[in-house]
């Protein structure tokens, strides 16, 4: 699937230097003549998924989402990692709306609407019920709905009220913001209307019916927060309608972020990293020491900054696989067994889960300063790895919709120890007995660190403005991020 998904962004690079994009614009294609050939009809949308590419590095959606929590800091090491105070003021929620990472999410979620909206105009210029289009057309018609739907939902989970766009060619310069939960009735119902038209593919680098359907449950479980209307059973609902359709638990808790895991039968929805030619995954470089590449092999040196709060790696059990598999402590090791030195502070390179300060000045020692926090190596380090690795990132995997569904049904008065205890078996711990909602939010904290979901747990656990290490309580208004100032400028209507 990701060799598929290269090859497929290639050629729209290739098509596009040779093809007059504003000719595109104003063709019609009768749906009677739409490729009934699935790899081609999927070459047609593949534009969409093309933002979710920076995820992870500057577009800043990863950075929000794992920075303002309690599980992950980036200190400032001395000389390095202060970079004007940008990580830092995420970490103690004193952003504005020109902190780089929050100004960068915006723009990066309305490109993929704008693709979105471009590519349903011109794949349906004539605006017709999806029920009267040939298979092909209504499911390629549905993929792009339901990515508008998904950006969208990234937009109103971090920016709240947000203009509503679902046109390209009549689109208004200026418009107004639309209500959040006006946006959320909209994205919810069109994604509904789409999943029919869906197949049973189980691709996980396009949009499926899991894809869909996982969507929609993170939607629902969090309606309280977006309308002021708790969803719960319909959160259930669409938790069990992914259940159905035959993804499965890897029996390694580290088995769906390996190199190689394109192909686990875990992940729903992935971003299909390549080292070379998708590249963008490159968080390893952010908390890796600067002489961890003698561990790994690495053609270059790691940067040496992000780091677990010791607050949430306390969180582990001592058995839990999870603790070893996710993080490096202690002594460090060349990748044949030599014990490795740090080259500044002149003593061995060892990682300590305590760091003594978010600012780590000069007043530290170097051995400090360099070797504070356990470091992160959950997504597998490769041996020759490079600045970028080829692990697929994903977005939505099974572990996370049965922890939503064991979720759903406790705050439904239901027992959700089924759905919570494979996960922790998994990870070598015992079951629960009726486990409550602090049980299920201290589990996903385990389970899904590092893959951006904390934030919005937080937020929806009622804890995000709770005061925590190095960060004292904060305002509920930061529960959203603010409008960047760069977009206000350009639109006085979002002010």
């Amino acid at each position: 699937m990701k060799r598929y998904f290269i090859l497929a962004v290639s050629a729209l690079v290739s098509l596009a230097s040779c093809t007059d994009l504003d000719d595109q614009l104003t063709d019609k294609i009768p749906f009677d003549q739409f490729p009934e050939n699935d790899a081609q009809a999927a070459l047609m949308v593949v534009p969409v998924y093309r933002p979710m590419q920076d995820f992870l590095d500057w577009g800043g959606w990863w950075f929000c989402q794992e920075v303002t929590s309690d599980e992950m800091v980036c200190p400032t090491r001395h000389t390095d990692w202060d970079d004007g105070g940008k990580w830092r003021v995420l970490y103690q929620h004193t952003w504005d709306n020109k902190t780089e990472a929050v100004a960068a999410m915006w723009g990066r979620f309305y490109n993929g609407i704008v693709e979105a909206n471009r590519l349903i105009e011109v794949l349906n210029p004539e605006n017709l019920p999806m029920n009267e289009l040939t298979p092909a057309g209504a499911k390629n018609l549905a993929k792009l709905k339901i990515m508008r739907a998904y950006y969208y939902y990234l937009l109103i989970d971090n920016y709240g009220d947000v203009p509503y766009v679902t046109s390209f060619k009549n689109a208004e310069k200026q418009p107004n913001k639309t209500p959040r939960a006006e946006v959320f009735n909209n994205i919810v119902a069109e994604i509904e209307e789409s999943i029919p038209y869906l197949d049973a593919s189980m691709s996980k680098t396009s949009v499926s019916k899991g894809m869909a359907w996982s969507l929609l449950a993170k939607l629902y479980l969090n309606a309280e927060v977006y309308t002021g209307t708790p969803k719960w059973a319909e959160a259930e609902n669409a938790c069990d309608s992914v259940l159905a359709l035959g993804y499965s638990l890897e029996t390694d808790p580290l088995a769906p972020f390996v190199t190689n895991n394109q192909n686990s039968l875990e992940n729903i929805f992935t971003i299909p990293y390549d080292e070379d030619t998708y590249q963008g995954f490159n968080l390893h470089m952010r908390t890796l020491h600067y002489n961890s590449n003698l561990t790994f092999d690495m053609s270059v040196g790691p940067w040496n900054g992000f780091a677990v709060t010791e607050q949430h790696y306390k969180t582990y059990p001592a058995n839990d696989k999870r603790k070893t598999g996710y993080f490096l402590v202690g002594q460090q090791y060349t990748s044949t067994g030599q014990p490795i030195v740090d080259a500044v502070a002149g003593k061995p390179l060892v990682f300590n889960p305590y760091i003594p300060k978010l600012v780590m000045d000069a007043s530290f020692t170097p051995e400090v300063i360099r070797m504070s926090g356990a470091r992160v190596k959950k997504f597998e380090i490769k041996l020759g790895a490079k600045e970028n690795l080829s692990n697929d990132f994903p977005i939505f995997r099974l572990a996370d919709i049965m922890l939503m569904k064991a979720e759903a049904m406790v705050r439904q008065s239901k027992n959700g120890d089924d759905y919570i205890n494979p996960i922790r078996r998994r990870a070598g711990l015992a079951d629960l007995s009726n486990a409550t909602l602090d049980d299920i939010l201290a589990e996903r904290g385990r389970e899904m660190f590092w893959e951006a979901h904390r934030r919005q747990d937080l937020i929806r656990f009622g804890k995000f403005n709770n005061a925590w290490w190095e960060k004292t309580a904060s305002d509920p208004s930061r529960k959203v991020f603010p409008i960047p100032q760069w977009a206000i400028d350009a639109n006085p209507n979002l002010e």
